[in-house]
């Protein structure tokens, strides 16, 4: 009962006495009844979609997006006239769910070729890394070039501090390299040696202190790699050194995932497990099977559940309670595309693609 109930139902005891106990009782029922029927209903999971954006969707590639705090940064490329990279151009627009506004800013330097690219957000500039490297400052509106890495693109991750890059690879190679971004001084910086094997689609997070990173252990062509090689390690930038971890089952992560970092645990979900992998303990728990008809492309943690977002023919989100270890299916997304990108703005989660975006409010 509420202080301000409380209250009420004292005044009423001494109206009781004072006009008689039926009328109290009646009013108090009354009293009783408003209070519930102002109690606020639980908010239900439910998709809007996005307004057509400056950039056309259909036919687009090379999808990247981002979260600045304020606005969704996307780029993409759009092909040439024959439907290949010959005569295709850059196209970027951001997106503030506020006001449901689009606008249509400079396209990201032209790059060499299709090739994946992926971003991060500083807290003053989005850094693009792919087949080209570049700095976009969403205020000016204006792109700098950043000099060349010194390694590959792999796993990409901003430390507060700096871009992270590890593994990487293509067409039957992988890459075990991995280099450091500062944009205060404008140098990258080759990175320690890690006890992991090469791996194309390492999978992990940035922890608040390491860079933690979890491996296939199986190299492209499909053999496993020796026991020699860790399956998971830590990188901690200040050291410029890696910590070997525990290994996750052995097979789990044979066909790629997504991660995500809850604050505690790193969540891991492949086509056919789910893990936490506890850095306290140093040891990894199996979870509930995730769904047959998930092929999970990305994750994000709202702070109470893990959102996965699938890929394949058809777009699906689910939702995974660590508490409860249960998966639940949310409303399909509702554009589908060969091509979507997705970022978590802290409410809700953006999708947009080549058949249009879309935005998901994950309720209560």
């Amino acid at each position: 009962m509420s202080p301000a109930t409380e209250s009420l139902v004292k005044k009423l005891v001494v109206l009781a006495t004072a006009v008689g106990l039926g009328s109290a009782l009646a009013f108090l029922l009354v009293a009783c009844g408003t209070a519930t029927a102002t109690r606020a209903r639980p908010r239900p999971a439910a998709w809007e979609s996005l307004p057509k954006a400056p950039i056309a969707a259909r036919g687009l590639a090379g999808l990247t997006s981002v979260w600045t705090g304020r606005k969704l940064v996307v780029t993409a490329v759009r092909p040439g006239p024959d439907g290949t990279f010959v005569g295709s151009k850059n196209v970027a627009a951001t997106y503030d769910p506020r006001t449901r506004t689009w606008s249509r800013i400079a396209p990201l330097p032209k790059m060499d070729n299709y090739c994946r690219q992926d971003a991060a957000w500083t807290g003053r500039e989005v850094l693009f890394w792919g087949c080209s490297q570049a700095a976009l400052d969403p205020r000016a509106g204006s792109w700098r070039t950043l000099p060349k890495a010194p390694t590959g693109m792999g796993f990409l991750s901003w430390t507060g501090r700096e871009l992270l890059s590890w593994g990487g690879g293509c067409c039957g190679d992988s890459s075990r390299d991995g280099s450091a971004y500062d944009p205060a001084a404008n140098t990258w910086r080759t990175i320690a040696k890690t006890p992991l094997p090469p791996e194309q689609g390492a999978l992990g997070a940035w922890t608040g202190h390491e860079l933690t990173l979890v491996v296939s252990g199986y190299s492209p062509d499909g053999r496993p790699y020796p026991a020699s090689f860790a399956r998971a390690a830590a990188y901690d930038p200040k050291t410029d050194s890696w910590t070997r971890l525990a290994a996750p089952p052995a097979g789990a992560l044979r066909y790629g995932g997504t991660a995500a970092w809850t604050g505690r645990e790193l969540l891991v979900v492949a086509q056919h497990a789910a893990l936490a992998y506890d850095p306290e303990a140093n040891s990894w728990r199996s979870l509930a099977r995730p769904p047959r008809s998930l092929t999970p492309r990305e994750a994000f943690w709202t702070g109470r559940r893990l959102l996965v977002l699938g890929g394949g023919e058809a777009e699906r989100l689910f939702a995974f309670d660590p508490k409860a270890d249960r998966w639940t299916a949310l409303p399909p997304v509702p554009v589908q595309g060969s091509q979507q990108t997705a970022a978590w703005t802290g409410t809700r989660l953006i999708v947009f693609g080549n058949a249009g975006g879309a935005s998901f409010d994950p309720g209560d």
